[in-house]
């Protein structure tokens, strides 16, 4: 363990966000820097608990308390080597994750837990920093193929394993640069992509190929992909948005969120100056609460957006942990993420328990406004509150509510693989389909989820892919498909 009264005499501390008004004029991310002694002495709080529920709480079985005691003792090249033991990408977790483990963490039943997820990206962005993020090529190869379809981070993560046991591996990614959702989903201003840039620098130099703007299923039929490859991976993510179909959803001005937000980090690749879908002196309104909800709020205040009101169809959660979602769960809090802090400063309202009943348009087609209702909450079934109706401002609207699974047409039809109720790929404990030879990891197979358990079923799945190919297999043993976490 670290220090054994760490947890007594230090408190929880995190890195300060750059003031608003600072941090809204560039694309940066948001946190300042977080001294050495500092994040040291916050991993001095990792008690020995005994039975560490860190550990279930994430879905990589991070062996947290060990990295936390080598960076107390300040061991930082063993500890990005326990890190990278279980976790291919901890600079993405670490900056996007909603740090699972930390609601598990045993400190926070009675204190402010462990700063598990900052003290994680801090040690990969120091291995970063001094050189011992290396490539790890393969001493040997088998002379199998494979083919990763979808480059997210279960893709990612499933093909780097399987080019170190030495398969070849060629990723392909429909759009016209590596990442996926890591890519053109998430903000620079959550994750720059130089983090992303240099993994798959690392990626190509171990062997790994990639393929980009290749639409498989489309520019290459299934029996094409199958007769070139040994073994396939699905990880094409769960791209079916949900829509919202109400009155007026056919005007101009209503986007969805993955519609909206690749166009702004193609403007930060340099693609282009400014993007055609642009909140700049407009009145924005987010239908979503989540994260994505909070991706479109701090794109759309960075672009100039005049006014922005969130809008969510639940009631707001609490401030602390509740009753029926006693420790060591994930509890649906409250969140003040940074894009909420900038947009209270703006005087932008998040709206709660209201249900959108119309887009309302100018003479030209244009959305101009919207008109919700609030809503009784979801034991009620959502039910319209008589006489809340009103009209809001909206000349630009983002939809935001989630995904409803991978999409069915092209690749998957042409497969044949078998699909559950929820329209997700099955899969065995081996992460196998139906199809010899073809596997699936990620929100493609299990649905929308976070980050973590994409890379979690991307290493996972690559453990069957190889036992697959090669009759054994020393990558780690898999979750199992089915597993759910205790957040």
């Amino acid at each position: 363990m670290a220090d054994p009264k760490g947890f007594l005499t230090v408190q929880r501390e995190l890195p300060k966000r750059r003031p608003v008004d600072v941090r809204i004029k560039s694309w940066r991310e948001v946190y300042e820097d977080f001294g050495r002694d500092r994040l040291e002495k916050q991993a001095s709080r990792c008690m020995d608990c005994g039975i560490p529920f860190c550990h279930q709480g994430c879905p990589l079985g991070n062996l947290i308390p060990e990295w936390n005691d080598l960076v107390y003792k300040r061991d930082w090249q063993a500890a990005i080597e326990r890190l990278h033991a279980t976790n291919n990408f901890p600079e993405f977790t670490g900056r996007l994750c909603p740090a699972p483990c930390e609601s598990a963490c045993v400190l926070g039943i009675n204190q402010d837990p462990v700063t598990i997820k900052r003290v994680e990206v801090e040690i990969i962005d120091r291995a970063w920093a001094e050189g011992w993020v290396r490539p790890l090529p393969p001493p040997v190869k088998t002379g199998k193929k494979v083919a990763v379809v979808g480059s997210g981070p279960a893709g990612l993560a499933a093909a780097q394993q399987l080019t170190r046991a030495g398969h070849e591996v060629c990723v392909y990614e429909r759009a016209d640069r590596i990442g996926g959702l890591l890519r053109y989903g998430i903000p620079e201003f959550k994750m720059e992509k130089r983090h992303l840039d240099r993994r798959i620098a690392q990626m190509r130099a171990e062997g790994t190929d990639f393929k980009t703007s290749v639409n498989v299923g489309v520019d290459i039929t299934a029996d094409e992909l199958r007769a070139q490859y040994d073994a396939v991976l699905l990880a094409g993510g769960a791209t079916a948005w949900r829509d919202l179909p109400v009155p007026g959803r056919e005007l101009k001005g209503i986007y969805q969120a993955m519609e909206y937000l690749p166009l702004a980090n193609k403007v930060q690749e340099g693609d282009m100056e400014e993007s055609p879908v642009t909140a700049k002196g407009k009145h924005v309104v987010v239908i979503g609460g989540g994260d994505t909800g909070a991706d479109c709020i701090g794109t759309a205040i960075r672009q100039g957006a005049r006014s922005i009101t969130q809008l969510e169809i639940m009631p707001q959660p609490p401030a602390t942990r509740p009753d029926h979602q006693p420790w060591p769960t994930y509890p649906m809090l409250f969140k003040m993420e940074s894009a909420h802090e900038e947009l209270a400063d703006m005087c932008g309202d998040r709206l709660y328990a209201v249900s959108t009943q119309e887009f309302l348009g100018d003479e030209d087609g244009n959305v101009r406004a919207l008109r919700l209702v609030e809503v009784e909450g979801p034991q009620a079934g959502f039910k319209p509150v008589p006489g809340t109706e009103r009209e809001i401002p909206a000349e630009l609207v983002t939809l935001a509510m989630g995904f409803l699974g991978p999409q069915r047409e092209g690749l998957l039809e042409q497969l044949g693989v078998e699909l559950d109720q929820r329209g997700n790929v099955v899969r065995d404990a081996d992460y196998a389909t139906c199809v010899d030879g073809v596997f699936v990891a990620g929100d493609m197979g299990r649905g929308q989820s976070l980050i973590v358990w994409a890379i979690a079923e991307g290493r996972s799945a690559a453990h069957g892919v190889d036992k697959y190919l090669s009759g054994d297999t020393v990558l780690p043993y898999p979750i199992p498909p089915t597993a759910r976490p205790i957040a």
